[in-house]
């Protein structure tokens, strides 16, 4: 009997079943096809969604988990399923304070996105995406953890899982996986499982789901990397499984159109957040044609409706707020700032025309007139043709989130398709799971629903092992263990785990106090785990290298050189790396490098990465420095 729960994604929803299983005295094996961890969460913009959090009610925001719940309700329409949507919306508070509390996430700014009654979309101050930092912080913990306590977490990367094994007498039973390893050979790794393979939105596959339920939409652009073509639901179809709701794909409104590769099928997301903050749509007449904050769905329709291009206008106000965005999209060509006299011969409509535009735009804010399209929440106005610090930038509707997938029930159980009933030792979470958002997901509850429902799947799991164990004996003395082993999170400190090395008493001297996952601890493997063996077939992870700069010398002009995506160069903090056969491994997607490809992208690394991201994934791609240069990374 095995002693550990098998996590099959590195996304956020994998990563916080992992920390989850962690938590609760479970191992942990967790297994991504991709060489590096992040998935589509390290893309998401705007941030993450909670209601009646420490934030909001410091900031005197007047909201409730029933207005919460009744946003998404309507969002998700005649497809609502209120027992998931309870779930999502009843834990939302709890997901955001456990991301602060447990990873010391800063998630104190929250902006109003479109379809939500109140603001409540929580990003941080440090600069950075918040799907990336929320991401990358229980990635590197969890790394940490694989290397410090080795018989409690084991990560395999570059293993593509192919198939779930199910009891030959018992398909409603689920054993384990079979995955193939990068060495192209086939293994198997046996315990209950937790799918977290994320969405379809990149399903260009030959059996691609998107052209089986959306060839409506199969032809547009996707902001998804290349690694989403629903594995997981195939896999759980395939063992048996339900598929709900596979036609119901999101398209998002704005995704950023490249004035130098306007027909690439591979684009950056404009978060949603830059039209919470006043950001208007404006068409090829210079006219606005919707409500800039209503569902995404109303919004891309909209635009399909009315003439492109489609230009997505910040004012000044509104570009000092998002700073970090402007920069960052400024950085990659994909934003421009302008004088608003410069933006109406870009659209190529009169400078009266557009100060009719604003002046209207800024008397339906002030409730002079009624707004056509009945938008009702205005922000960082007002909008003025003499303002000299605008930011545009051309947009198009592109595949964004899949809301259809597997069908599971509010435990993250997967639900078989004839008899109705859960797997046993089965679990789906993320956008892997369907019927969570019904017809449309609201903007940020996509990392939302990940951390929700990755800890729901990571406790349902860790439970069914308990059960197992227990029934069973356990593995070694495993079920020994787990009889005198009592876990509780400490009321005085949610960061702590208790321990009560014997349930029968509750007397202080038989409990530890664990800090769980703070700033510089690991947790100890006797703290708490319940077990310790090894999985099978799960190969060794090797130790760190040591990690130096080569001395050899290149001048700007020979990196400027290597700049396409099959001889592709970068200077980094003036380190030279030669990046061409890490592309398909950045988890950001090979066209955020490949934007750079023969020049200096040191502004734009510092804006998304600390130092220690080289060393620690891409140290073979360091080859040499800046002619004349001494470089030195901050780790």
């Amino acid at each position: 009997m095995t002693d550990h729960v098998i996590v099959v994604g590195g996304g956020l929803s994998g990563l916080s079943a992992a920390h989850q299983l962690l938590i609760n005295g479970a191992n942990v094996v967790v297994l991504d096809k991709q060489g590096f961890f992040g998935g589509n969460s390290t893309k998401a913009t705007s941030g993450i969604n909670g209601a009646l959090t420490r934030t909001q009610i410091d900031l005197k925001i007047q909201d409730s988990v029933q207005q919460f719940y009744d946003d998404t309700l309507r969002s998700a329409r005649d497809l609502a399923r209120p027992e998931l949507i309870r779930v999502l919306t009843y834990n939302s508070a709890a997901a955001v304070e456990w991301l602060q509390d447990v990873f010391k996430l800063d998630l104190t700014l929250v902006s109003r996105l479109g379809g939500h009654s109140q603001p409540r979309t929580h990003r941080g101050h440090d600069a950075k995406f918040p799907g990336m930092a929320i991401t990358y912080a229980l990635m590197e913990k969890l790394e940490d953890y694989a290397e410090a306590i080795p018989d409690r977490v084991q990560i395999l990367k570059k293993a593509r899982v192919t198939k779930l094994i199910q009891d030959p007498s018992d398909e409603q039973r689920v054993l384990g996986v079979e995955y193939e390893n990068e060495n192209g050979e086939i293994m198997q790794l046996y315990g209950p499982v937790v799918l977290a393979t994320g969405g379809y939105a990149a399903d260009f596959t030959d059996s691609s789901l998107l052209k089986k339920y959306r060839p409506d939409v199969y032809g547009l652009a996707t902001t998804n990397g290349t690694h989403a073509t629903g594995d997981g639901q195939k896999m759980i179809m395939q063992a048996g499984g339900n598929g709900i709701d596979l036609e119901k794909v999101q398209v998002h409104p704005t995704g950023l159109v490249d004035p130098k590769d306007p027909d690439n099928r591979w684009k950056f997301l404009a978060a949603e957040a830059l039209r919470g903050e006043g950001g208007l749509l404006l068409n090829a007449n210079g006219d606005r044609f919707c409500d800039e904050l209503g569902h995404r769905d109303y919004v891309s329709g909209e635009i399909f409706k009315t003439k492109s291009p489609i230009r997505l206008v910040l004012n000044g106000k509104a570009s000092n707020v998002l700073d970090f965005h402007t920069k960052h999209y400024s950085g990659r060509g994909l934003m421009r700032k302008m004088t608003g006299r410069e933006l109406a011969k870009d659209i190529g409509c009169s400078e009266d025309k557009l100060k009719k535009v604003f002046d209207d735009y800024n008397a339906i804010a002030a409730g002079k007139k009624k707004d056509p399209y009945g938008k009702k929440y205005f922000t960082n106005l007002p909008l003025d043709i003499n303002d000299d610090n605008f930011h545009v930038a051309l947009v198009t509707p592109v595949l964004h989130f899949t809301m259809g997938g597997v069908e599971i029930t509010d435990k993250a159980q997967v639900l078989h398709a004839q008899s109705k009933k859960p797997f046993d030792g089965l679990y789906a979470c993320g956008e892997l799971a369907g019927g969570v958002h019904g017809a449309n997901r609201l903007g940020g509850s996509s990392l939302l629903g990940c951390v929700v429902y990755g800890r729901v799947a990571g406790d349902s799991a860790s439970q069914y092992l308990f059960q197992k164990l227990l029934k069973g004996g356990g593995a070694s003395s495993a079920g020994k263990r787990l009889g005198m082993i009592s876990l509780h999170i400490d009321p005085s400190n949610p960061g702590q785990v208790v321990v009560d090395w014997d349930s029968s008493s509750s007397s202080p001297a038989n409990r530890q106090f664990v800090p769980y996952a703070s700033a510089s601890s690991s947790p100890s493997s006797s703290a708490i785990a319940a077990t310790s063996a090894k999985p099978e077939s799960a190969e060794k992870r090797p130790g760190p290298k040591e990690f130096s700069i080569p001395t050899k010398e290149f001048t700007p002009e020979e990196v400027s050189k290597h700049n396409k995506k099959t001889d592709c160069w970068v200077i980094v903090k003036n380190l030279v790396m030669d990046v061409t056969n890490f592309l398909e491994d950045h988890p950001g997607g090979v066209n955020a490098i490949v934007n750079f490809a023969g020049r200096d992208a040191t502004t734009e690394f510092e804006m998304l990465h600390e130092d220690r991201v080289i060393p620690k994934y891409a140290p073979e791609s360091v080859i040499g420095r800046v002619k004349g240069t001494n470089p030195a990374l901050e780790l």
